[in-house]
């Protein structure tokens, strides 16, 4: 073969090589999507006037605007007729977490008792250790009150939640991966805002990686 023919062989070779590695990609994106499951939109409504620096870290881990958030992040501990716990932007296990003031910030109010479902409090290790790990309870938890700040409530989507906390266990460990795939920010006025996951995905298996 000349040096041309060669060269033309090569360039074909590389060609079907690469639309066979792009079919191959797009066949695997098209499987992980179907496997995928919308769950659902969820609009909470923070306490500000009572806890604002616990709303605001919730509220600005929404958002993303420090860099960093809930976004793609996971409901790692689920149990029935308890709480669905989320959270852990760091690991994703609920060993690690980040709060927009550092590490870990104080608790900042016990005002709100935990009285019955659809309450949002922070997730914790002990006194003055909240971060960015927060729950939704699913019924009345009064054994809570004095340990976990609660800053908010779920306004609407709370059908959402209950089915979330179908797929748990004893253990916590859910049986579907459920992925916080979008959530933001939703001005009313001037003075007034809600809190939204406009996407919720149940994935079994790994988290469903998306874009928006």
């Amino acid at each position: 073969l000349c040096p041309t023919q060669l060269r033309s062989r090569l360039a074909e070779s590389f060609r079907r090589a690469f639309t066979d590695c792009q079919s191959c990609m797009s066949q695997t994106d098209a499987a992980q999507t179907s496997a995928a499951e919308h769950a659902g939109r969820i609009v909470m409504e923070l306490f500000a006037h009572i806890v604002p620096r616990t709303a605001e870290n919730f509220r600005a881990l929404c958002t993303g605007e420090m860099g960093f958030g809930y976004r793609q992040s996971i409901f790692h501990r689920i149990i029935p007729d308890f709480v669905c716990q989320g959270g852990d932007i760091t690991n994703q296990n609920g060993t690690g977490a980040k709060s927009i003031y550092g590490a870990k910030f104080e608790d900042e109010s016990f005002e709100v008792r935990h009285t019955g479902p659809g309450l949002l409090s922070m997730a914790n290790r002990g006194r003055d250790t909240n971060s960015s790990q927060f729950f939704i309870t699913l019924k009345k938890a009064e054994h809570l009150d004095f340990k976990h700040v609660a800053f908010g409530f779920v306004k609407d989507g709370m059908d959402v939640v209950r089915r979330i906390g179908e797929l748990g266990t004893k253990d916590g460990k859910p049986t579907e991966t459920i992925t916080i795939s979008d959530c933001g920010q939703i001005f009313l006025s001037c003075s007034m805002f809600e809190i939204v996951f406009p996407e919720l995905l149940l994935n079994q298996g790994s988290v469903l990686r998306t874009s928006r």
